[in-house]
């Protein structure tokens, strides 16, 4: 080997994703399994129909996630606490806009122990009201730090203005919607959807071969229920005004937010607007960052985003600039995303763009529990690996003229909305 000659760079050409394993507990909850990994953890991730998309009071998707493991019919919290400890496992929970998670991180050989607490915080959860009053506080205080912070402000006022208040992809937490809330609500909740017609399961690890039978032991056995149905349906309502301001005593720093509705990936130019959004703040190259960062010295940071929901989706460009440089930062965010319309996109930067978003999706599959996450993403929207491989087609193979296109007809500044968070200068 010729240790003077540089290794020739190559580009990812063939790949075959791993396909999971599907298979159905007696009561009919699916089972994802990607069997995967030389180290003896396994992943149990349960997915509920239970995000705030479904709550009909503020809080409650939220508050029910999280209240689970807070006590139960047999063991108290500090008891679930101890035993998961004991056993070396990890429990997270997490609350979104279109779903709610636990994920449960245990050695297989302490399944038979751990497994149990799992689905017992799941089907037997109490919702201690001792528990829930010191959880409340804690939230409460965490939303009123929170809501001295510019960004914070920004990220969740901007979705109100792209969706509306009574949208719930647009509603934010108050802190009076912690201090009216009830501990019925999540009882109420947690019937309705932490029950077996809106479970999935993705395992994700080095899978035993009794893991099926113990499933079925912990989860098979509930009583089945139906999926919870969408009673209510929200239209989207941005607001008629673009241009927003919300002032911040004291603030050295602005928070921008600027971007417009989308589309989710059932979308034909979701695929194009993916590459294109990685073109303009889409990775620490990327047209924004070179901008902002490198050449004014504005910001540490700053990225753009197409997010794909279940139901909707949008765009957006997020950062935070000294205030004395607000104006000039919006007028150089402008100037890039007209850019893109008015010129094509050189071939030498698309390269380097292909180059890093294949790279960054082999990252993405790196391991059981990376493959899990990608294809929950996927799965989740209803669709399933021909996504990711006609993804990795277009961006192989998108065009500068086909990138302008798109730029035109979605990154208009004129068509977005824009949210100021800080001090008016």
């Amino acid at each position: 080997m010729d240790r003077s000659t540089q290794p020739e760079i190559k580009t990812l050409d063939k790949y075959v994703l791993i396909e999971p394993e599907v298979y159905f507990l007696s009561n009919g909850i699916k089972v994802v399994q990607f069997n995967a990994g030389t180290q003896d953890l396994l992943r149990v991730e349960l997915i509920f129909k239970a995000g705030s998309w479904y709550q009909a009071k503020n809080f409650t998707s939220l508050a029910t996630n999280l209240m689970l493991r807070e006590g139960t019919s047999k063991h108290s919290s500090k008891e679930i606490s101890d035993i998961l400890d004991f056993y070396g496992a990890h429990l997270e929970s997490v609350a979104e806009k279109d779903n709610a998670y636990i994920t449960l991180y245990s050695l297989n050989k302490h399944l038979p122990n751990t497994l149990p607490i799992l689905r017992e915080i799941v089907a037997e959860a109490s919702f201690p009201e001792n528990e829930y009053r010191i959880f409340a506080g804690k939230q409460r205080q965490l939303l009123q730090v929170n809501l001295e912070k510019v960004n914070f402000l920004a990220r969740t006022r901007f979705n109100q203005l792209i969706y509306g208040p009574s949208h719930p992809y647009g509603n934010f937490l108050t802190t009076e919607d912690i201090d009216n809330f009830k501990v019925e609500e999540m009882e109420k909740f947690h019937r309705n959807h932490y029950q077996p017609g809106s479970i999935t399961i993705i395992i994700a690890g080095k899978v035993d071969p009794s893991l099926q039978v113990m499933l079925e032991d912990a989860f098979g056995t509930q009583k089945a229920g139906s999926s919870p149905q969408e009673e209510l349906t929200f239209k989207e309502l941005p607001s008629s005004k673009k241009e927003h301001f919300i002032s911040k005593k004291g603030s050295v720093q602005s928070a921008i937010r600027m971007g417009r509705l989308l589309f989710n990936r059932h979308h034909p130019d979701y695929m194009g607007m993916k590459v294109l959004n990685t073109v303009l703040g889409g990775y620490f190259g990327s047209r924004l960052m070179t901008n902002l960062r490198e050449d004014k010295g504005y910001t540490y940071g700053v990225g753009s985003a197409a997010v794909p929901l279940i139901r909707s989706g949008y765009f957006f460009i997020s950062c935070e600039v000294g205030s004395d440089a607000t104006k000039d930062s919006l007028e150089q965010i402008r100037v890039e995303l007209m850019r893109l319309c008015d010129e094509t996109v050189k071939e030498k930067e698309l390269k380097l763009v292909r180059n890093y978003m294949l790279g960054s999706f082999l990252r993405g599959i790196d391991g059981p529990f990376a493959m899990a996450d990608t294809y929950r993403d996927i799965m989740e929207d209803g669709l399933g690996n021909e996504f990711n491989y006609a993804m990795m087609e277009v961006i192989r193979n998108i065009t500068p003229s086909q990138l302008k296109e798109l730029a035109c007809k979605y990154l208009d500044p004129a068509d977005m909305h824009l949210l100021v968070v800080g001090k008016k200068v």
